[in-house]
């Protein structure tokens, strides 16, 4: 019970650090895909970027985002579940293969013999550039041809007690769908092309940076809600304990008392 306390207070601590950092973070980031796809969906094919390239799904790449550590209740569970299911649902016939971002991810993945890589040590140093090598190592694979889609599985923080799994494409770029009330005329300098070409990949990184953000701080929500009710259910336990330890404890006085008594009135018989 101390134990589990303990680690309650400590995830506690840490995500009010991890939730200001994705609390700030997701306006910039969600206003900037809002922007990419936007510009994205007005470009002809020839001017558009080879991250919008909308080829035939045959080999498709799932990120799984995890963390590195259990005792989260069912945090990664739900990350597996979700992948085991667009993997065997969604993309049934399709070439899947898996990036593990978290141990956990790696644990459950790395005997399929379709781990692409294993990224856990992203957490011990997340930082944008780290994240962004990441997010580089993807975008190369997509534009080699490697991958024709590429998903990113993770657990979006609503609050410290709720996490909800979310799916997100990461490439291509989904563009968005044109509205004819919204559509405003713009003047682009130098051009709308160069300006995509340089949005996508700071767009991107930043999409990925944003997903792992989000679950870091879904995992320490998470552990602190699971670490709460491991107190609570210890405390339980410890109480039913000691009224058990108390009634035997009282039962063997009363024995005790009954053998002295039951021996004087045999003496005085």
């Amino acid at each position: 019970m101390q134990i589990t306390s303990a680690m309650k207070m400590v995830s506690a601590a840490k995500l009010k650090k991890a939730q200001d950092a994705i609390t700030a973070m997701r306006p910039y980031a969600d206003k900037l895909t809002e922007l990419l796809q936007s510009l994205s969906a007005t470009l002809d094919a020839d001017s558009g970027s080879k991250f919008a390239d909308q080829r035939p799904v045959n080999k498709v790449l799932l990120v799984a985002i995890t963390s590195n550590r259990g005792l989260c209740g069912a945090f990664n569970s739900n990350i597996i579940k979700e992948v085991n299911r667009l993997a065997n649902s969604t993309y049934q016939g399709k070439e899947v293969h898996f990036l593990a971002i978290g141990k956990k991810a790696n644990d459950a993945y790395k005997k399929s013999g379709k781990l692409l890589a294993n990224k856990s040590s992203i957490f011990d140093d997340l930082t944008f550039d780290n994240v962004a090598e990441v997010a580089q190592m993807m975008m190369d694979k997509f534009s080699e041809g490697e991958f024709d889609k590429i998903e990113i599985v993770y657990n979006h923080f609503k609050n410290a007690a709720t996490q909800a799994v979310k799916t997100e494409q990461f490439l291509p770029i989904v563009p968005m769908e044109s509205n004819s009330n919204t559509n405003l005329d713009y003047i682009f300098e130098p051009s709308k092309a160069e300006i995509v070409q340089e949005l996508i990949p700071k767009s991107l990184k930043t999409q990925l940076y944003k997903a792992i953000r989000d679950s870091f701080a879904s995992e320490h929500g998470a552990r602190m809600t699971a670490m709460h009710k491991a107190t609570d259910n210890a405390t339980e336990l410890r109480n039913q304990l000691k009224l058990t330890y108390n009634k035997a404890r009282q039962a063997a006085i009363t024995n005790e008392i009954l053998e002295i008594v039951g021996g004087a009135e045999a003496l005085n018989g």
